[in-house]
């Protein structure tokens, strides 16, 4: 819940559009749909700032190929044997959905497939990956 919430914020301090929640990701409400508490303390009230929409994890097909209509490149944020290395001139020719994922799991086969293109922040430490709310914000800086 915490990352999500700080996707919100990161989301909010570069202009996204909108976030579109999937699966198991947790929202700004609860399944009574009443605002946490939890979520805005973290968010600090971005959840109110930048549209948002919950898509069931079996939909998603359907959701990416509804972007891809209304001309949005998808780009993913994995590391995968074809991903390439994002870079600071790392820009997009046209609008974006960027698709993150969980951190234990990562983003599922069927949205990598589905991808125009799978993005890998380069790591020179010791540790393979960054926690994903981090992620974003890095990549969301260099893409917009």
């Amino acid at each position: 819940m915490e990352n999500t919430a700080s996707i919100f914020r990161t989301a909010d301090g570069f202009g996204v559009s909108k976030i579109i929640l999937i699966g198991t990701t947790p929202s700004p409400l609860d399944r009574f749909g009443r605002e946490r508490r939890d979520f805005i303390k973290i968010s600090l009230g971005a959840e109110k700032v930048v549209d948002w929409e919950y898509v069931r994890a079996q939909d998603l097909r359907f959701k990416i190929q509804d972007l891809r209509e209304q001309s949005f490149k998808i780009i993913a944020l994995e590391q995968h044997p074809k991903s390439v290395k994002l870079v600071l001139d790392t820009k997009p020719l046209e609008p974006f959905v960027l698709i993150v994922g969980n951190e234990v799991d990562g983003i599922s086969q069927e949205a990598l497939k589905l991808s125009d293109s799978i993005l890998e922040i380069p790591m020179q430490g010791k540790k393979e990956s960054l926690n994903v709310s981090v992620a974003t914000g890095i990549a969301l800086f260099v893409l917009s």
